[in-house]
């Protein structure tokens, strides 16, 4: 009996910590110092405002991401129109076989004429838009 009456019961649950934060502080903010406090709170992503403000008092590094909504909407139209310029190429390259294959010569080379004058007006705006990607990269995302 003494060898059972020695080994400890198993309770059940989760095991103890071995260094329990069992110590609390309190203080107090003024509106603007809280509003101040919970915006780099939300900024740093962080799981719980007490190890926050832990990292904070301790100068552990602190992680912070910002996450511009205009800049993901920018990469999201360009990965639409990127795909929608593939499905173009696609297409152009359909129409070329299926005009050599259902007309005559000439009437096939009108039709490509005209299909080369807007491949051209197609390649301009290309330029553009590449352009304007640059122009938002150099001056929004290299920071």
């Amino acid at each position: 009996m003494n060898e059972n009456n020695i080994r400890k019961q198993n309770k059940g649950g989760r095991k103890a910590k071995t260094d329990p934060s069992i110590h609390r502080h309190v203080f107090r903010l003024t509106d603007e110092e809280n509003a101040k406090l919970l915006s780099l709170f939300e900024v740093s992503g962080m799981p719980n405002k007490a190890k926050f403000i832990i990292s904070l008092l301790f100068g552990k590094e602190m992680k912070s991401v910002k996450i511009d909504k205009g800049t993901v909407d920018f990469y999201m139209r360009l990965t639409s129109f990127h795909s929608q310029f593939r499905s173009v190429g696609v297409n152009y390259n359909q129409i070329v076989k299926l005009l050599y294959k259902n007309f005559s010569e000439k009437k096939a080379a009108a039709f490509l004429y005209k299909l080369e004058k807007q491949t051209a007006e197609m390649a301009v705006l290309c330029q553009k838009i590449i352009q304007i990607s640059e122009e938002f990269e150099a001056k929004y995302l290299k920071k």
